[in-house]
């Protein structure tokens, strides 16, 4: 169907700058996707808030409120039916999605991470850790990297990588800052090609 807009669910913890990022872009772009659902695991953020304000269905749900691992997974994959989701992207989520979930969305989930992968990812590699670790290092080129999720941390096949240089003087916070610009070109650029690559 040409009319078919691909449904997709925004994981976060946070703020949200790159959802919203996303959202402008699928308007601004006229892409064939929609933001169908915003999932959290904190029941109050500005992601949440900004769903709410566009009229986007939220779901707040954390692995606190069951009993087992498998329970969360069960009730996350069963939201994610009724509401007909197709792709999910990670942005800020700063949870493990269970592994049901990732067994499910197999190609079908993208997270974003404020490094050159495979450079300084995995466990405890997220925020400003990142940019810390990437200034300690010596690294002259930084940036971001839409990837597939899988399994383990920050290891799925690449979608897309965006470039940042490294200035002398930068702190950890300036070099956040502009990776964080970086990321919010990136990953509506990544969601474009994964729809055009997928025949949307």
């Amino acid at each position: 169907m040409a009319n078919h807009k691909t449904k997709l669910a925004v994981f976060c913890s946070g703020s949200g700058t790159n959802f919203q990022a996303i959202f402008h872009a699928i308007n601004e772009r006229n892409l064939p996707a929609e933001v169908a659902l915003c999932v959290s695991n904190r029941s109050e953020c500005g992601a949440m808030s900004f769903a709410s304000q566009h009229g986007i269905a939220t779901l707040h749900i954390s692995e606190k409120q069951y009993e087992t691992p498998e329970k969360f997974g069960a009730e996350m994959l069963k939201a994610l039916e009724q509401n007909g989701i197709e792709y999910i992207l990670l942005a800020g989520y700063l949870r493990k999605v269970p592994s049901s979930v990732v067994e499910a969305y197999s190609y079908k989930m993208l997270n974003i991470h404020p490094a050159l992968l495979p450079k300084f990812g995995g466990p405890g590699m997220y925020g400003i850790n990142v940019h810390k670790a990437v200034l300690a290092s010596g690294e002259k080129e930084t940036g971001a990297t839409v990837h597939y999720v899988d399994a383990e941390y920050d290891k799925g096949p690449i979608l897309l990588q965006g470039r940042v240089p490294v200035k002398s003087g930068d702190t950890p916070e300036s070099l956040a800052a502009r990776v964080l610009e970086c990321e919010h070109r990136l990953y509506p650029d990544a969601l474009e090609k994964l729809l055009i690559g997928s025949g949307q």
